[in-house]
């Protein structure tokens, strides 16, 4: 048999083993045998690689879908939306960074109705406020995405379990430019956006609650609205 080095690691992962052979292929010439066991690692390794293959797109289809969902392409800009399937689909997208010592909590009140807004622009909004609160955990802790139905207005809160925001800065959050964080982590722009969809585009509210172990953004949009904001 040529290079049985490379035959033999492939039966061993298919979960062929060597007294199994033995007893099939006894009585068999050898040189037959041997040609019989090379092919059939070359099947099994075809069909490992198709495996693999199969298993790939099915990845790239799913980030596909991820990506669309979290952009809304080819969907008018201004739309009825869920906000929680808009969420959902911001969270996928830091999926490696919330997988392992980020507990992810979802409270989403089942009764929430759908609005009319501009989808792509409320997801930045939540990347922007998920991304700050991963990183104010410096990735151990507990996020927390709640939704709430008020009567007048959809209610979505972000909390992280980091250190907090110091009292004294927390009033300048939202101006542009001002960061908290090293240079080359930050611009500054992040919740100055943020601040701008929620308020003149969507006619909302933010507010931030703050104290060490907690952080919590609240959102406020109103299920009516006159006509869509203007430009940020």
């Amino acid at each position: 048999m040529k290079e049985p080095w490379v035959v033999a690691p492939t039966l061993v992962g298919a979960g062929i083993r060597k007294d199994d052979l033995a007893a099939r292929l006894a009585g068999i010439d050898p040189k037959a045998a041997a040609a019989g066991l090379e092919w059939l690692e070359q099947v099994l390794r075809v069909d490992d690689l198709l495996g693999d293959a199969r298993s790939a797109t099915g990845r790239i289809s799913e980030l596909v879908k991820t990506i669309k969902a979290y952009s809304h392409m080819d969907e008018a800009p201004y739309q009825e939306i869920d906000l929680q399937e808009g969420i959902n689909s911001t969270l996928k997208m830091f999926g490696s960074a919330t997988k392992h010592n980020i507990e992810v909590v979802r409270e989403y009140d089942p009764s929430m109705p759908k609005l009319y807004a501009y989808a792509s622009e409320l997801n930045q909004v939540w990347t922007n406020l998920i991304d700050n609160a991963i990183d104010a955990m410096d990735g151990k802790g507990m996020l927390t995405i709640r939704t709430v139905r008020e009567p007048d207005a959809a209610l979505v809160e972000i909390e992280d379990s980091g250190a907090g925001i110091p009292e004294d800065i927390k009033g300048r959050i939202f101006e542009p430019f001002f960061t908290t964080k090293s240079v080359g982590k930050g611009t500054g722009l992040g919740l100055d956006i943020v601040y701008r969809i929620v308020t003149r585009r969507h006619h909302g509210t933010i507010r931030v609650y703050s104290k060490p172990g907690q952080t919590r953004f609240q959102v406020r949009l109103p299920y009516k609205q006159n006509a869509p904001g203007k430009g940020l």
